[in-house]
């Protein structure tokens, strides 16, 4: 099943952050305005999502830009792995 990839991005004091990854179900994958990925089942999108928050939570971005491409960027990286 695909699943759409959301996230927050809050500011802080060393720049943006990005955290409270989840993942919607979909019928019609957007990479082009959002992130979008296919997962087997419900544990192994729990644990991406997991591995989202621990990647992500040191990292800060100066701009929502940028952290938009840094967390695609990882997610196509991440799937083509698989």
């Amino acid at each position: 099943m695909f699943y759409q990839l959301g996230w927050t991005t809050l500011p802080g004091l060393r720049g943006l952050a990005c955290s409270e990854f989840h993942a919607t179900p979909t019928s019609s994958p957007d990479n082009e305005r959002g992130v979008a990925i296919e997962f087997a089942g419900e544990t192994e999108r729990d644990m991406f999502l997991e591995q989202l928050e621990e990647y992500f939570a040191a990292r800060r971005f100066t701009n929502t830009a940028d952290a938009f491409d840094r967390v695609k960027a990882f997610v196509l990286e991440q799937k083509a792995k698989k």
